[in-house]
């Protein structure tokens, strides 16, 4: 018998081939073939499940060099260096697809197409598509946004600038944004402009007569032109750091221990006003700075307890005896007064 029946199910394509060359695409269904010498053989392809994507290379070289035989098949699609391509089955996004790329889909019940999207100069995403694309209930389709969408948020507060490929092409206010990252560097960075406290702790310095001290500085700050911070400092904290440790050494270098512990009011303003001047040219303003702790080294301590020890002492003994004199002038004041009158004397007596 050399009629052979060939039977394509419901969800197959059969690419039908005589003496290992392509005649045809069978669609669905029971198909015959005079078969005299066993030359015919027939490829079965599932185009059911998730997606009808033709993925397999082979059978995209055969369908390029048989287009005319796979037209009413297949759906065809190519995106340039500078397109995505957005995948819609029924109108209903399911895919987005890279630049320089090309693929074909299996013609089904619901027409599959491809919306290319040119990203060459304008690559923003509104940000409701972006939403739905990166909260997709579909798994791929979330993958998918998530391999191809850069987004980044910019809270209440801050500021955000867009680098593409190194170069700053935009400030960003609070709020979402999302871009196309094909084909592009694309990075955020983002600057806190409210009121912030730092503290340097723990800094040994000795004082103009050499005596060690640790202190503990707070401070309270906040960025004014986060452009300027943005083009002088890499790290715009470290270097804020950096010179409230230099301006406490420099200050407490030029006074003594009894000037500190005098006034430790002026201390606090003279190191602001070092600070300040200098981050003011960076676009950072410097709002307060406070000795929190001045703290002595152990023999140190000891010697400043006696010192107030003895000055303790000395005021005290000041007091007796200036309480002593006033009693003696008041005894001398009292025998003067009895002394010209005897009848006084009488009565005290």
């Amino acid at each position: 018998m050399f009629r052979k029946k060939i039977v394509v199910e419901e969800n197959q394509r059969g690419l039908l081939f005589k003496d290992k060359q392509f005649e045809r695409v069978l669609n669905k269904g029971v198909h015959y073939v005079w078969d005299f010498s066993n030359q015919y053989s027939v490829q079965l392809l599932a185009i059911n499940g998730v997606s009808r994507e033709v993925t397999n290379e082979e059978l995209l070289l055969l369908a390029e060099a048989h287009t005319s035989a796979f037209h009413q098949h297949l759906e065809f699609w190519e995106t340039s260096a500078q397109e995505i391509g957005l995948v819609y089955e029924a109108d209903k996004l399911k895919d987005i697809k890279l630049a320089n790329q090309r693929g074909a889909f299996w013609n089904g019940v619901r027409a599959m197409r491809v919306e290319k999207v040119n990203i060459a100069e304008s690559f923003k995403i509104e940000e409701r598509a972006a939403a739905l694309m990166l909260g997709a209930e579909s798994e791929k389709l979330r993958k998918a946004a998530n391999n191809a969408i850069f987004a980044v948020t910019v809270p209440e507060g801050h500021v955000g600038f867009l680098e593409v490929n190194g170069q700053v092409t935009e400030t960003l206010a609070s709020g979402t944004y999302t871009w196309w990252k094909f084909s592009r560097v694309l990075k955020a960075k983002l600057y806190d402009t409210r009121l912030q406290n730092m503290e340097i702790n723990g800094q040994e310095i000795l004082t103009k007569d050499k005596v060690s001290l640790r202190i503990n500085l707070s401070a309270t700050w906040q960025i004014t032109d986060a452009e300027k911070v943005r083009l002088n400092l890499a790290d715009h904290v470290d270097f804020l750091y950096r010179e409230m440790q230099l301006a406490l050494r420099t200050v407490v270098s030029t006074q003594t221990l009894d000037q500190l512990l005098a006034d430790k009011n002026l201390l606090n303003t003279q190191v602001q006003a070092i600070v300040a001047a200098k981050a003011s040219e960076y676009g950072i303003a410097v709002k307060t700075v406070g000795a929190r702790d001045i703290v002595l080294p152990g023999e140190m301590k000891a010697i400043l307890a006696q010192v107030v020890e003895a000055d303790k002492l000395a005021e005290a003994n000041l007091i007796k005896r200036r309480e002593e004199t006033q009693a003696t002038r008041n005894l001398h004041n009292t025998a003067k007064v009895m002394e010209g009158n005897p009848i006084l004397l009488r009565l005290k007596e």
